[in-house]
């Protein structure tokens, strides 16, 4: 038994549209990917320099108040920045989450 001509086409052109939609879906989520690790990477540079100066300040504290002082306001700001931080990385990964399963045009 053979199959229709036109049955075949059909059935190929199916495969092509599914093969190019999982192929722009693995596309979009890579870019979401390199996009979520250019910000980790971005965050990671900017903690560690502000790190490096606080324990600059620190090390060149006057006092023990000074020291306290210089310590507190780092401690807050890291905090106040990982915050910052992992909301907009989950942000990310839903947006990236939202995109891989909407459905594609054809």
């Amino acid at each position: 038994m053979t199959a229709h001509p036109k049955t075949a086409e059909e059935f190929q052109k199916v495969g092509k549209e599914g093969f190019e939609a999982v192929a722009r879906s693995y596309g979009d989520a890579n870019k979401g990917f390199q996009a979520i690790i250019a910000e980790v990477t971005d965050y990671s540079k900017k903690a560690f320099e502000e790190g490096t100066h606080a324990f600059q300040q620190f090390a060149g504290a006057k006092s023990v108040e000074q020291a306290v002082e210089i310590q507190s306001q780092f401690a807050k700001k890291a905090y106040d920045a990982h915050i910052a931080q992992m909301t907009k990385l989950g942000e990310m990964y839903v947006s990236l989450a939202q995109n891989a399963f909407k459905p594609q045009a054809r």
